[in-house]
């Protein structure tokens, strides 16, 4: 996968099954996790320069992205301006 301009190819991270205290949270409780991982970024857009690059990892809002299932794994496709920060 490629992205065009400026978007980001985003593989999530997986949700929470426990909580600190060991509860395990059921399917229908988990929340969509909002941190991943860069797997695909675009060239730009407007001559300007992509700040964020392979392997990064990110927190991106909560509605951030569209969400596209490739090759068995699911991804997100979002704008590097729905990313909130690098950790």
């Amino acid at each position: 996968m490629k992205p065009i301009n400026d978007r980001v190819v985003v593989k999530p991270a997986a949700a929470e099954e426990k909580t600190k205290g060991g509860i395990i949270i059921p399917d229908t409780a988990k929340e969509k996790p909002q941190k991943g991982e860069i797997v695909a970024v675009g060239p730009g857009k407007d001559g300007n320069a992509m700040t964020v690059s392979v392997g990064d990892k990110v927190l991106y809002g909560k509605y951030a992205g569209q969400e596209l299932s490739y090759e068995g794994a699911d991804y997100l496709i979002m704008r590097e301006d729905d990313i909130l920060v690098i950790l």
